[in-house]
């Protein structure tokens, strides 16, 4: 089933809504993960401990030894990033704006340029930067020292509908266009990100060979295979409490697949993507194409008002 269907999924991609209608049998990603050895993320402790449970992990903070925790370099989490009214008043100004099905049980607001990931093409198209409602959630970036000279490129809503088993299953984000740090800034619902080693199995996914083009640049450096090993056979799990920013740069960007599984989602959860840019197109070869669209991300629009 290769075609778009009503629900926007696709292909492997579906949501409660298809599988009900087209008879379609998925396997649990939960129940797989599960086989596994499991490790929760203590955000006061910046490493992890043995356990799915995400918020028992939390909860027993005070009871935890750090020479028992296992560490992942590039996991950086920011609890209480936005107020409650700010969330409050993001959550009003995303529902504003129009929303589109998406795939899995999503729905999506995306603002950036257009790309083909599979012909690496990059084009304009219609993006006119960013809604002016949310501009103050970027300029926050300047106040966290890891997201220094980070310059939003794309910014993507995703609201996810438990009602729909909404979820997004384990992949690398594009190594092509976009750049090491990967930010997420929750604005409603509570959730978890799940990470498991990614190993290839097919060449050129996610353009995963272009890294070694930009490697030298990044942030954190990239473990090395022996060190991977310790990883193995084990699934990581971050809380995303609402209101939080979560980055992901270095090892946890591009040697981890990140997922978050529909038996996390329970309540509506909105969160706000952001993508930068990949070294080439900033001051590299291909920073002539790269130019215009950052150009025209510094720009930040206001909805029409509507005359009754």
């Amino acid at each position: 089933m290769n075609s778009l269907r009503p629900c926007g999924c696709k292909g492997v991609r579906t949501c409660l809504t298809c599988e009900k209608d087209y008879k379609i049998e998925k396997p649990s990603l939960q129940q797989q993960f599960q086989k596994l050895e499991a490790w929760s993320y203590c955000t006061q402790c910046v490493c992890f401990y043995a356990g799915w449970d995400v918020q028992a992990v939390q909860n027993s903070h005070g009871q935890h030894n750090k020479a028992e925790g296992l560490t992942l370099p590039g996991i950086y989490v920011v609890e209480q990033f936005l107020s409650k009214e700010e969330g409050a008043r993001l959550i009003g100004d995303l529902d504003a704006l129009p929303w589109d099905i998406s795939q899995s049980g999503r729905r999506k607001q995306n603002f950036g340029p257009k790309t083909n990931f599979k012909k690496r093409k990059l084009l304009l198209g219609g993006f006119k930067g960013f809604p002016a409602s949310t501009s103050y959630v970027q300029q926050r970036f300047d106040i966290v020292p890891l997201l220094h000279n980070f310059q939003s490129i794309e910014q993507c809503s995703l609201e996810y509908d438990p009602s729909k088993g909404a979820s997004i299953d384990p992949h690398v984000d594009d190594c092509w266009i976009w750049g090491e740090r990967v930010v997420t800034v929750n604005c409603l619902g509570d959730a978890v990100l799940t990470l498991n080693l990614y190993e290839e199995k097919q060449a050129g996914k996610y353009n995963m060979d272009l890294v070694k083009d930009y490697e030298e640049q990044l942030l954190e450096p990239l473990l090395k295979p022996e060190q991977l090993q310790t990883y193995k056979h084990k699934v990581l799990r971050i809380p995303m409490p609402n209101l939080s920013l979560i980055v992901l740069y270095g090892p946890a960007r591009y040697q981890f697949e990140h997922s978050v599984l529909r038996e996390d989602v329970k309540e509506r959860r909105v969160c706000i993507a952001y993508r930068e840019f990949t070294p080439m197109y900033i001051n590299g070869l291909e920073k002539a194409k790269g130019d215009p669209v950052t150009e025209q991300s510094q720009l930040f629009w206001r909805v029409p008002i509507k005359n009754n």
